[in-house]
């Protein structure tokens, strides 16, 4: 593995004073906002996408400081395109630095993707090559982000539909040498992981294998539909649109019983149902993080 930069010999300081708390959070979005905020005991913590909340003043961000102030807040970014080929847009950073200084989140994370290029934004998490060009690549910009921000990021895994022939690393070993070499954490979301391995026909076990769960700071589930592609094979796709199914609940009790208890996070972006059927899947993850830790005490 030559030419890989070398690991920091500093640690970079945690996101927020302890981090996410090992419950349950929801990806907060306006329709369950005021019930939500009626009773923050619904959840543990909660996550917003950074880009919704980057506006100069108005009603978002007052709302964000009654959110800021009701639960652990994770920030999630969607924007900072870390797997480009181009410096980090400078402009794009400071609003990250305002928004963090402004409600200093206990997790702050980002996509291993790029979405943006030569001045053109792409709105779509765009997937990298795995080889050690890109992997230095990622390294110098996650550096940067941390340099900039001033607090430590963590990456997520990301859903594919494509494989690179170029590729000289497993996705695992990519993502846990980012890890080491910058001090950045893992946000492991075990969706994209269940449609990743059912679109390349790998196995999640192994993958899993190959990481060090103990980099895990937050974890994701979310749902995904199954469409067919132009061979007629089914492929699954991350839609944020669906439930989540029950292969996605039995990888994160695997996920949770071998790495220990993680915040998790349940996500829903599109076709937004009601708070109640949220709750009925956050209830589940709950279960789950009971049994894992009713067993670590056998």
């Amino acid at each position: 593995m030559s030419g890989v930069h070398p690991t920091l010999s500093a640690p970079i300081p945690p996101t927020g004073p302890g981090g996410l708390p090992p419950g349950v959070g929801v990806g907060l979005k306006r329709a369950h906002c005021e019930a939500l905020l009626a009773d923050p005991s619904l959840v543990d913590f909660v996550e917003i996408h950074a880009e919704n909340f980057m506006s100069a003043g108005g009603p978002n961000l007052i709302l964000l400081d009654r959110i800021a102030e009701a639960w652990p807040l994770s920030i999630h970014g969607v924007g900072l395109s870390i797997g480009g080929q181009e410096r980090l847009d400078r402009e794009h950073l400071q609003r990250l630095r305002r928004l963090i200084d402004r409600s200093s989140p206990a997790s702050f994370s980002e996509h291993l993707a790029w979405s943006s290029h030569d001045g053109v934004y792409f709105n779509d998490l765009l997937p990298v090559v795995y080889d050690t060009p890109t992997l230095n690549r990622v390294i110098d910009n996650i550096n940067e982000a941390h340099d900039y921000l001033g607090v430590r990021m963590l990456i997520e895994n990301p859903s594919t539909y494509v494989a690179f022939s170029a590729s000289s690393w497993h996705e695992a070993e990519f993502l846990q040498q980012i890890a080491q070499s910058t001090g950045c954490g893992l946000l492991l979301d075990v969706n994209n992981l269940f449609v990743s391995c059912h679109n390349h026909h790998w196995s999640a076990q192994d993958w899993l294998s190959h990481i060090a769960l103990d980099l895990v700071g937050e974890i994701h589930v979310a749902g995904h539909e199954a469409i067919q592609d132009a061979e007629g094979q089914t492929l699954l796709i991350d839609s944020h649109g669906d439930p989540v199914g029950e292969p996605v609940f039995e990888l994160l009790e695997h996920v949770i019983t071998r790495g220990g208890i993680c915040p998790v996070l349940v996500e829903r972006d599109n076709d937004i149902p009601p708070l109640s059927e949220l709750l009925r899947e956050t209830g589940q993850v709950r279960q789950i993080i009971e049994r894992a830790a009713y067993a670590a005490v056998l």
